[in-house]
């Protein structure tokens, strides 16, 4: 991987991936305003194993209504597109997660705070089932109603569809062997 990654750095394919003015004007509208969304992506061609985005603050624990309405917009115009060429490339697993969810109830700044009993991510691609909704919660949002997944359970079917073992180890540095993931089961419906 060490080396992987030198090779991307030196052979300059990670600078041209960065350079959005080698895209084609089209796509480059596409993605106008959302440019981070077309950098994941070039980055991604270029052979990036995994990209990270951090789109905005999220934390909406005043004004939550008012920042989504202009946020979610960039996001779903964002996401959409880059779902869509990866799909079409035939390149990698698209996740948008966070780590927690929001509590059903609206605090006194017209905000919502951390709720962890209740969270949700979207993913795309990597030859899941895509499509549909797997699992609910309660009618107001409290708790899981059905099919209740963990991280744990999410990043294990994530980590199959990449072609990564969850029951593979790696060595601490005390030299004893530690799993990937303590729950290795998977979300049986995108498999």
């Amino acid at each position: 991987f060490n080396q992987r990654a030198i090779e991307m750095v030196t052979s300059g394919s990670v600078r041209k991936a960065l350079d959005l003015q080698k895209e084609d004007s089209k796509v480059r509208e596409r993605y106008n305003g959302v440019e981070q969304f077309l950098t994941a992506r070039r980055l991604i061609e270029a052979g990036v194993g995994c990209v990270t985005l951090s789109i905005g603050g999220w934390d909406t624990h005043g004004q939550n209504f008012q920042t989504l309405k202009r946020q979610l917009p960039q996001v779903d115009r964002g996401i959409a597109n880059l779902v869509s060429d990866l799909h079409e490339l035939g390149l990698g697993v698209t996740i948008m997660w966070g780590e927690f969810g929001r509590p059903p109830k609206i605090n006194n700044g017209a905000g919502r705070d951390h709720w962890a009993p209740v969270m949700s991510a979207m993913i795309a691609g990597g030859g899941l089932k895509m499509g549909q909704a797997v699992g609910a919660s309660s009618a107001r949002g409290e708790r899981p109603k059905d099919s209740p997944y963990t991280a744990s359970q999410v990043l294990a079917t994530v980590y199959k569809a990449v072609g990564i073992d969850p029951a593979q180890t790696f060595l601490n540095g005390s030299g004893r062997p530690m799993y990937i993931l303590d729950d290795r089961a998977t979300v049986r419906e995108l498999l």
